[in-house]
């Protein structure tokens, strides 16, 4: 009997294994808001990386969470560093490409709770009623990623924290414009 379960047991974990690896190598997650502002508000907020965690949700999920800065103060070669709890890791990221009013391109490095690389993009699209502000990160699906993607989506997992982020974004963004 203890036998037929730890085969049973062993061809679960096999059968998870292989789900995990047929899982998408690549992601991408992306969110989108209109701000009632001018591109260059909401640019702004983003692009000036000491102002980042005003609209950063996980500096919400660990209000003890370290943060430092290097490069200069915005645009590329800024760059952001954390050190959190379990919810937030550790990691950085660096401006690679800032186009005033247009585009922000980030490089994440995390290194907790486990290494990979992402790259965010903020792009700012005027609109007749302000700017589209759409928020993306994407990057490769690496095993672990793949695995706990078979109990909660990476775009679940990441979304959420996004549609706060542009949330918090358009309020700081529309009380700087005067709305």
């Amino acid at each position: 009997m203890l036998a037929k379960v730890l085969i049973a047991i062993a061809i679960l974990i096999v059968v998870v294994l292989v789900v995990a690896s047929l899982q998408p190598s690549h992601y991408r997650i992306e969110r989108s808001i209109v701000i009632a502002a001018p591109a260059a508000v909401p640019f702004h907020q983003v692009n000036d990386l000491q102002t980042w965690n005003t609209i950063n949700p996980w500096a919400k999920l660990d209000p003890t969470m370290k943060s430092t800065y290097s490069g200069p103060r915005a645009g590329v070669g800024a760059s952001f560093g954390w050190v959190g709890n379990h919810q937030v890791g550790t990691g950085s990221m660096t401006i690679v490409d800032s186009r005033p009013g247009e585009q922000i391109r980030m490089r994440m490095d995390f290194e907790k709770p486990f290494a990979s690389t992402a790259t965010a993009e903020f792009i700012f699209r005027p609109q007749a009623s302000g700017t589209e502000v759409t928020w993306s990160m994407s990057g490769e699906n690496l095993f672990i990623g793949k695995l706990l993607g078979l109990v909660v989506s990476m775009d679940t997992m990441i979304g959420r924290p996004f549609e706060q982020g542009l949330a918090d974004l358009k309020t700081v963004s529309e009380s700087s414009a005067g709305k």
